[in-house]
């Protein structure tokens, strides 16, 4: 018993930070959305839009970062610092890659991929310059997301937590100029949103390459000094680490890119209904994603603890520890799905004044509130099992969720039967409910990784 309390206060101890984290990544998003709702619905429907479009990328970038933080823990666990740091270097060179190339679509295909969602033209219009800012510059995002990863991998959550933190207020400070401007200067509008975002990036990108990169002057004064970048290392290429990278990465891909086209085809169904009903959605989501919190930082650790004591070959505390995470973000999130159902009203009006928006915004969040531990092991049993290295069945059962009971749900409930809100928000959740169920049955019944796989990732 006294282990397991041990066990706990370790887990929270390294989550919290996490959670903080993550706190600073969505409030970007939740600050970009406050802003952007003062301009109009139009505006936030086409960031909105672009967003869903970035989150096609993101599925591949974070990926990347599963594949590397899975390979990284696991030779942390044994100790091998040298491969460790290998993988670092080539997972930076495959992001790098990946960030580059999705920056070139975006400039080609923007327009095109907009249209595509059923946004207006006019929507459009306003929308394009924001969407190149933030989504050609793609590889910001993929390498904070590597860099980050890398920290985390051996158990620095506190790094990435400030770094947020800076990117946090200088998106909003840059947000606020450049949105409505100073003086006599009105502003960029939508476009100024779009440049805030993405200089607030950048500069996380640079303070977390700083922390991972060998001083002149020491060795020792980093955040993670067992991990490190070395500049001559970089952009040198070795296709069999980059192929073990890929193992692990390209269900884990796969998982997210299914999860991604469902969001873009059931965002045209709720924009069929009406840009009103996807506004009150997009709002619902936004709040949603506060409760994602402690999952999130919980599923951090659950990936890093999982990893490391499968590295040191102890299959039991690997599944123990995930098992805590996941009863510890439970709680959490419990707690968060009692509050949201209270106050739904009021977190929807913070966004809007529309009461037609607050109704049916306040519809979803009551729905959601309802699947919040189910909602927990979406998110920490995946990263456990993705931690174990096994992508490939949370892949499997986020097509079967999302493809048949979301898009299909939506589709019916939401359209045919004309439940609007309503029947969105309950075929979404019964796609958490199956998915989360699955999950959990797979990590209590299965080994999270047998010896031949343990000894296949060495």
């Amino acid at each position: 018993m006294k282990e397991k309390l041990q066990s706990v206060k370790i887990i929270i101890a390294l989550a919290v930070p996490a959670i903080l984290e993550n706190t600073m990544q969505i409030s970007v998003g939740f600050i970009d959305t406050f802003f952007i709702g003062k301009i109009g619905t139009e505006a936030l429907a086409g960031v909105s839009a672009s967003n869903s479009i970035m989150n096609i990328y993101i599925s591949f970038f974070l990926a990347v970062s599963v594949g590397c933080s899975a390979l990284m823990t696991r030779n942390i666990g044994m100790k091998d610092y040298k491969n460790t740091n290998h993988i670092l270097h080539q997972s930076i060179n495959l992001a790098v890659g990946i960030g580059l190339l999705s920056g070139l679509i975006n400039i080609i295909f923007g327009k095109s991929l907009l249209s595509l969602l059923g946004l207006s033209s006019n929507v459009i219009k306003i929308t394009l310059p924001y969407f190149w800012a933030v989504a050609v510059p793609g590889v910001l995002i993929s390498l904070s997301m590597i860099l980050s990863s890398a920290l985390r991998s051996n158990k620095d959550t506190k790094t990435p937590m400030k770094v947020g933190f800076i990117v946090n207020i200088l998106n909003t400070v840059l947000n606020y100029f450049l949105i409505f401007g100073l003086g006599n200067w009105s502003g960029l509008g939508l476009l100024g949103a779009g440049i805030a975002t993405t200089i607030a990036r950048g500069v996380g990108v640079i303070l977390l390459w700083k922390s991972l990169t060998v001083s002149k002057k020491s060795n020792t004064d980093r955040s993670s000094p067992n991990i490190f970048l070395k500049q001559n290392k970089l952009f040198k290429l070795n296709w069999e680490t980059i192929k073990d990278i890929s193992t692990i990465s390209i269900p884990a891909a796969m998982e997210k890119l299914i999860m991604r086209t469902g969001q873009l085809l059931y965002i045209s169904m709720i924009i069929s209904i009406s840009e009103a009903t996807y506004a009150a959605h997009n709002i619902a989501g936004v709040i949603e994603s506060f409760t994602y919190l402690p999952a999130m930082g919980f599923g951090v650790v659950a990936a890093t603890l999982v990893g490391q004591q499968l590295g040191e070959g102890d299959i039991k505390s690997a599944k123990e520890s995930g098992i805590i995470c996941y009863i510890l973000a439970v709680i959490f999130m419990s707690i968060a799905g009692v509050l949201i159902f209270i106050f739904a009203p009021y977190l929807t009006n913070i966004f809007s004044e529309d009461p037609n928006i607050i109704r049916d915004g306040s519809k979803a969040l009551r729905i959601i509130a309802f699947v919040q531990p189910a909602l927990a092991a979406t998110f920490v049993i995946t990263s456990a099992l993705q931690g174990a290295g096994d992508t490939k069945y949370p892949m499997y059962i986020t097509f079967i969720g999302i493809w048949f009971i979301r898009v299909a749900g939506i589709y019916i409930l939401g359209i045919k039967l004309n439940m609007g809100i309503t029947g969105v928000w309950l075929a979404i959740a019964a796609d958490i409910v199956l998915r989360g169920a699955l999950l959990l049955l797979r990590f209590i019944k299965v080994k999270p990784l047998t010896e031949t796989d343990i000894n296949y990732i060495k």
